[in-house]
């Protein structure tokens, strides 16, 4: 078996552009994807709270009096 020599090519290529500090953000990152996308996929994420009502949602708005 011949030695993936494109991998340690694209390797190389990525660490130049990104830089060492860099890439264990976008690896959390990209795993953090991932698994919300799993968690929405199968249903077991948090469901969104309803959205709160506010005061003057509550009150029943001021009919004027017609002329």
């Amino acid at each position: 078996m011949e030695f993936p020599m494109h991998w340690l090519i694209i390797l190389v290529v990525v660490l130049i552009l990104f830089g060492g500090r860099k890439i264990p953000e976008l690896m959390r990152g990209l795993g953090e994807g991932v698994r919300g996308f799993k968690e929405g996929m199968s249903g077991q994420g948090n469901k969104p709270n309803p959205p709160a009502q506010s005061a003057s949602a509550e009150k029943p708005a001021e009919e004027k009096p017609q002329a």
